[in-house]
């Protein structure tokens, strides 16, 4: 008899749709739930059989339904389809272990199997590594609109999830079993007395509270968790790998709190408010790390050597305790946590919420803080405590690498219209005879190209602009801030929505120059100015307005401060819409 494989997900399915059944009738009824399951029954009829008497049982119910029931209908099938699709989601899960447990070839999909496919086709060690020294995957984070799903209904569903995973890892006794099973009738419970939808319309914080959320669920800490799976699955398979650490070549981006095409909330203020958040959020994780770090390292000194430069870490750490004299690396961590302290006040205005046990400098960029972290491991090491500077040690250094004081890039992104006007405004208001928006293309680039060659701003203090032109001046403004204060990582991209020719790009190279993003005299660009090509002619035209761009000495050398690296983004979405699926794939 061969084994049913989606055993496991059905009886999960049929827990979960007890529970539901269950709460559904103490805090609606009997009649509520009998009028649930009178439904689903039919349903199952209908679909299932083909039965037409179940079809037009069905139909009559639901048109004799009152608006209570109603709702009371649609928020039982709601929730039981969540429910199902956590089902689904552990049963994945589940079904992944077992292939790792039985010693199965990796599944399709995994980054196992993407290695495995490398080396049988040849792919050896100076392959691959020339391949991650040169690799950038970002997945972006995007506000969207239409997303109504509340934040406190994903808390509840990432209970439910934890709590049929503790079911399916470990054999529960009697206690542990009822234990969960409360646990999973009051997850449920608050899940269906939570209000699904959104009543109001989310700000632009609000956007940005929920990309947040993604980090604590996932990013910060399972980033680094599968960069060292990574590692080690390289030096398993090639020993020539040895120590390998990879570059940061997966990290994650954000359009949260930069993307101004179409929506005008998104302002100067904002921009530096989502800053903020993200730095506190990733500051708040470090010291959290290093806190723990530190309770974790007590090794003591007439135990285990360390290093010149880690003794000094030490020796530099407010931490005067008597009792933690001889323990040099928990003394050190003592200091890094009070440098990480003084830099959240220094960054974000107001004091962390656990104070450092004494004052410190505060780091002037992350590097710094990578560096202590650097000497801490290599002092490991070198002192036969490898094994030591593996987990919680590895995985903060690498997240250090990947989110900085800055957590995640955010991208600006306009439409190419608006930039078009606030030139055409700025150099009338300095050339009162100058109509920049009559100009031809080639006209627009030689007068664009003659204000990138010289260092003199275009705006003055003096003169009163729209409010559009105040606006996209100050968003430049406040990217050049971020980047003295976090550092340039924190706002890398200029993103130009509906470009459609070199003009574009010469016009945000110009607003970049106003704000000192772009430095002339230095020959020094500090943001990429990417073009987006959205609708069918804009792809098709796409390569004729690269060549002609790169043909300009003037952009070209721009280019060189970037490493001769150019950026180009393809609109799916806005081709799909423009010219249908087929049509936008060719294109693309």
């Amino acid at each position: 008899m061969s084994e049913d494989k989606d055993l496991p997900l059905r009886d999960d399915i049929r827990l979960l749709g007890r529970v539901l059944g269950d709460t559904l009738r103490a805090q609606e009824g009997e009649a509520v739930f009998d009028l649930v399951e009178t439904i689903r029954q039919s349903s199952i009829r209908f679909r299932r059989h083909a039965d037409p008497a179940a079809r037009k049982e069905l139909e009559a119910t639901l048109d004799s339904l009152s608006r209570d029931q109603t709702i009371d209908v649609v928020r039982a099938f709601s929730y039981f389809s969540h429910l199902s699709n956590i089902a689904e989601d552990q049963h994945h899960i589940r079904r992944s272990r077992a292939h790792q447990l039985a010693g199965s070839a990796p599944r399709e999909g995994s980054l196992a199997h993407a290695l495995e496919r490398a080396f049988a086709a040849g792919q050896g060690t100076p392959e691959l590594a020339a391949f991650f020294d040169t690799a950038r995957v970002t997945p972006v984070l995007t506000a969207h609109p239409t997303e109504v799903q509340r934040k406190s209904i994903l808390n509840c569903q990432m209970v439910i999830a934890r709590l049929l995973d503790e079911r399916d890892r470990m054999q529960l006794t009697p206690e542990e079993e009822q234990a969960n099973d409360e646990a999973l009738r009051r997850a449920v419970l608050t899940l269906w007395q939570t209000r699904m939808l959104r009543t109001e319309k989310l700000s632009v914080m609000d956007e940005v509270s929920n990309g947040l959320s993604y980090f604590d669920y996932t990013f910060l800490r399972e980033l680094p968790r599968l960069y060292a799976n990574l590692e080690d699955r390289l030096a398993t398979r090639d020993r020539s790998w040895g120590a390998l650490e990879l570059p940061n070549f997966l990290q994650v981006g954000s359009w949260i709190g930069g993307d101004r095409d179409g929506n005008p909330f998104v302002t100067a203020e904002i921009l530096e408010k989502a800053l903020a958040v993200q730095a506190e959020k990733v500051l708040t994780f470090y010291m959290d790390e290093v806190h723990t770090l530190g309770s974790q390292l007590s090794v003591a000194q007439g135990l285990v050597s360390a290093s010149d430069a880690l003794l000094r870490l030490a020796e530099a750490s407010p931490d005067g305790s008597p009792h933690r004299i001889d323990e040099p690396y928990r003394r050190a961590l003592t200091g890094l946590y009070a440098r990480l302290a003084a830099t959240y006040a220094h960054l974000l205005g107001h004091t962390p919420p656990r104070h450092a046990v004494g004052p410190a400098a505060p780091y002037s960029h992350v590097d710094a803080f990578a560096d202590d972290l650097e000497i801490v491991h290599r002092s490991l090491l070198a002192n036969g405590l490898g094994a030591l500077a593996r987990g919680r040690l590895r995985h903060l250094r690498r997240a250090v690498g990947v989110f900085g004081f800055h957590l995640a890039p955010i991208d600006l992104r306009q439409n190419s219209d608006v930039h078009e006007r606030v030139v055409a405004e700025l150099l009338r208001a300095i050339t009162p005879d100058t109509d920049y928006l009559a100009l031809d293309e080639a006209g627009r680039c030689a007068l664009l190209l003659d204000e990138l060659a010289t260092p003199r701003p275009l705006a003055s203090p003096w003169i009163d602009y729209s409010e559009e032109s105040r606006g996209e001046l100050a968003i430049f403004r406040a990217a050049r801030a971020a980047h003295l204060r976090y550092g340039r990582a924190a706002v890398p991209n200029c993103i130009i929505s509906k470009t459609d020719d070199v003009s574009d790009l010469l016009e945000v190279a110009v607003l970049a120059k106003e704000a000192g993003l772009l430095r002339p005299a230095e020959g020094v660009l500090d943001v990429n100015i990417i073009p987006l090509f959205e609708t069918i002619g804009d792809l098709r035209n796409a390569a004729g307005v690269m060549d002609r761009l790169f043909q300009l000495p003037g952009y070209r050398a721009l280019l060189d401060s970037r490493h001769g690296e150019q950026e180009v983004m393809l609109g799916y979405s806005d081709s799909n819409k423009d010219g249908g699926f087929l049509t936008s794939g060719w294109e693309l």
